[in-house]
C-alpha cells in the first residue's frame, strides 16, 4: 500500500503518568532512548504499527497523538503539503540512523508527521 500510517506519536505534557497509564492498558512494551532534548520512549505493540512517547515540546500545547505516514521523498512530500496549502510545523529533519521527519498542519487544521525511511 502507497503511504500506510508507520508510526504514532504521543507528544505528552506527563510522559511519565502516559507511560504508566499505557503499559497497564495495553501491555505495550516501552523502551527509553537518550535524546538530546530528554527521553524518547519507543512503544512496541508486537503486530501492527507501534510508535513513541515524548515530553511535549511545543510551549502552552496539552499532549496529543500525532500519526506518520511513509513517503519516498520527504522533501518533496513537504514541498507538495506546502503548495496545497499546509503549514510546515516542523521542516524536514534528521533522526539520525533512522530517517527524516517533517510535521504539517493540513488546511483544516489538523497536524500529521510525513517519514521518510532510511535505506
Amino acid at each position: 500500500m502507497a503511504n500506510p500510517f508507520v508510526h504514532v506519536e504521543l507528544n505528552s505534557t506527563d510522559p511519565a503518568t502516559a507511560k504508566r497509564f499505557y503499559g497497564k492498558l495495553f501491555g505495550w512494551k516501552l523502551t527509553d532512548m537518550a535524546l538530546p532534548v530528554g527521553t524518547y520512549t519507543m512503544i512496541d505493540v508486537g503486530d501492527g504499527t507501534g510508535g513513541g512517547m515524548m515530553q511535549q515540546l511545543i510551549p502552552g500545547a496539552g499532549s496529543f497523538w500525532l500519526p506518520y505516514v511513509l513517503v519516498d521523498d520527504i522533501k518533496a512530500a513537504t514541498a507538495q503539503a506546502r503548495t496545497l496549502g499546509a503549514t510546515i510545523m516542523k521542516d524536514v529533519d534528521e533522526v539520525p540512523d533512522m530517517g527524516w521527519l517533517s510535521i504539517i498542519e493540513d488546511p483544516t487544521g489538523a497536524m500529521l508527521g510525513l517519514w521518510e525511511a532510511k535505506i
